[in-house]
């Protein structure tokens, strides 16, 4: 079973900075790529931003620019610096990650538990 802890939601102002935090827990797993989905009001869940194993990223057109993943392969962290925050960033930001057992080998997907990013114009 593993366990993901998100942190650094929160009000901000138009122009402003966050950065989220997604850190992994668990044992006997090894993990592939690591992202962040969001979620606004009425809206469905969309990616915004993926890291693979090897360091690939890829990023949701509406953030490209202005957000940045990364991800510490030791900590099992992944992190989402977020610039240039508009008022549509608004949304709940959840943490996806994907791990294979190392008991089992199955690959599984989990999801966080979101953190809410709120910004004000």
């Amino acid at each position: 079973q593993v366990q993901l802890v998100e942190s650094g939601g929160g009000l901000v102002q138009a122009g402003g900075s966050l950065r989220l935090s997604c850190a992994a827990s668990g044992s006997s797993f090894s993990i592939n790529n690591m992202g962040w989905y969001r979620q606004a009001p009425g809206k469905q869940r969309d990616l915004v931003a993926r890291i693979t194993s090897g360091g690939s990223t890829n990023y949701a057109d509406s953030v490209k620019g202005r957000f940045t993943i990364s991800r510490d392969n030791a900590k099992k962290t992944v992190y989402l610096q977020m610039n240039s925050l508009k008022a549509e960033d608004t949304a709940v930001y959840y943490c996806n990650v994907g791990v294979v057992s190392q008991i089992d080998f199955i690959g599984r997907t989990y999801w966080g538990k979101g953190t809410l990013v709120t910004v004000s114009s």
